[in-house]
Order: structure tokens, then sequence, then C-alpha cells
């Protein structure tokens, strides 16, 4: 592999350029799209094919399958649920598509079935601090995002505290970073995610936005996901669906600062700002 090539389960990545991910939900109470993709206790397959499709037409270069919400109070979902919903979904689509797979899941049985499926990363808001986590991870051999996170979800916008919130973020990540490397997870398979609105107050998070810059001149890959969050909202004094230009311009301010992947709700508007941005940066 290359410094411009990231390998996710023998699909890859081109780092030359930022890479947009689309973020499918399937829970019956997903925060911005009202669990559209799961219905009546099951996944409506229709729905989720369409909307694979669509997202890849508009650019995305990965897909990123949660079956569990973490929106703020958000209830724990059942491992054998969880791996119904995430399997199942990783399945249907690596049929269809050759596309990179990444699966939003703290679990260790999730993460080794998904990849059996033919995903390719592991996106955990918990920096694979799980029983397991991190030697499942070692073993699958495919790269991992580290979420910093204050709390848990059900628990995490209850008053959150920091001394130095850029400090703590960065000094909890490389823990984590470190104790990936000692269970065997390569530096280039390590992408860092600070966890924007997960145990954050607006202040925090617009703070660890300003100074972004601070991790991605770390030696590891970087994504940010704030894609139609209360961050904006409480900016803007704008709804979930009012979000989008909110969203776009710290999408753009991250990807100035360093930002490697984007995680998502709107593909094709994104792209479109990726595009633009890297025009720019390619001009002479």
């Amino acid at each position: 592999m290359s410094n411009q090539t990231l390998t996710c389960n023998g699909l890859s990545l081109d780092l030359s350029k930022p890479n947009v991910m689309g973020i499918l939900n399937i829970t019956p109470d997903s925060f911005f799209d009202g669990g559209q993709l799961f219905r009546n206790g099951k996944i409506d397959e229709v729905v989720l094919l369409k909307r694979v499709e669509q997202m890849l037409s508009e650019g995305a270069d990965i897909l990123d399958i949660g079956g569990e919400s973490t929106r703020p109070g958000a209830s724990v979902v059942e491992l054998d649920e969880e791996l119904d919903r995430v399997v199942t979904a990783v399945n249907l689509i690596r049929k269809r598509f050759d596309v990179v797979i990444s699966v939003d899941t703290s679990s260790p049985e999730v993460m080794k079935q998904s990849v059996n499926a033919g995903a390719g990363i592991i996106n955990d808001i918990r920096a694979l601090q799980r029983e397991n986590a991190v030697t499942t991870a070692a073993e699958l051999k495919v790269p991992v995002v580290l979420m910093h996170m204050q709390g848990e979800p059900s628990t995490m916008q209850k008053a959150p505290e920091y001394t130095d919130i850029v400090g703590e973020v960065r000094s909890f990540l490389l823990q984590r970073v470190e104790q990936c490397k000692l269970a065997g997870i390569e530096s280039k398979h390590i992408i860092l995610d600070l966890g924007f609105g997960f145990g954050k107050t607006l202040n925090h998070n617009l703070s660890l936005m300003k100074h972004l810059s601070e991790f991605t001149q770390l030696p590891y890959l970087n994504l940010v996901g704030v894609s139609r969050k209360s961050m904006i909202g409480q900016v803007l004094n704008k709804p979930v669906e009012d979000r989008l230009v909110g969203g776009l311009s710290l999408a753009v301010q991250a990807l100035n600062k360093g930002a490697k992947f984007l995680r998502v709700h709107d593909v094709g508007e994104t792209v479109d700002a990726v595009k633009m941005f890297s025009a720019v940066e390619k001009a002479l």
C-alpha cells in the first residue's frame, strides 16, 4: 500500500483526495432520516438499495452502516438485533456494489461478522474500548476509526465538562492509538475522529473545529462528522432539515485544516464542495 492508498478488505481508497462517507442508518430512530431504511422491525431492502444507488451516483467513496442510534439520549440495542441489521445490510450491498463499507459499531462480534461479509472499515464511537474490541480489530486487519466521546450516548450531553478540550481529546485519542499499536494495528490503518457532538457543548465543538489542524498534523488520518448536527442548529437557530449549508461550511473548513474523510448525510452536495475545494488546491 502506498501513502496515497488505503486498502479496505480488498478494495482501495484514494488518499490523494478527500473521501466522502455517506451515512446509512439502519435504525428506527435516526435523528435525520427518521428510520426510512428500517420499517416494521426489518430492513426495507428496496429503499436501502435505492439509497445506496443514489449515494454512489452522487460520488460517495464509502458507505457507513450503523445499526444502533448514537444520538443524544439513544437507547441501547441488543447484540442480536444489531447483528441482524448491520450484517444483513452489508451482505445486501456487497452482493450488488463494489464499494468500501464502514460499520459503525462498538461490538467485536458485529465487527467480525461484518468484515467477513465484506465490510472494509470499523468505525467505533467508543474507540475500541469494549472487551476484546482492540484484539478483534487487529485480527481483522482493516482500518479503524477511533472516536472521542465523553460518557455514553444516553447521558453524554448532560453537562459535559473539560479543563482543556483540545488537550484532553488529543490525549485520549493518542492513548487509544497506543493501545491499538500494541495490539498489532498498523499506524496507516488508524483514523482519528474528534467526536463532534459526543459529550461536548457548542463551545467545545467550535473549539475543536478551530484547532483541528493540531490533530491532522499527527501521523494519522482524520475523519470529521458534523453533518446536520446540533452545533449547526445552535449557531444558526435552524432545525435539522435546514442545516445543509451550515454543514457544508464546516466540511470545507475541515478539509482546509487537513481532514481526509467527511462523514455526511448529504453526499451530492458535499461532493460538489469537495470538488471545488480540490480544484482551488490544485491551481497554480
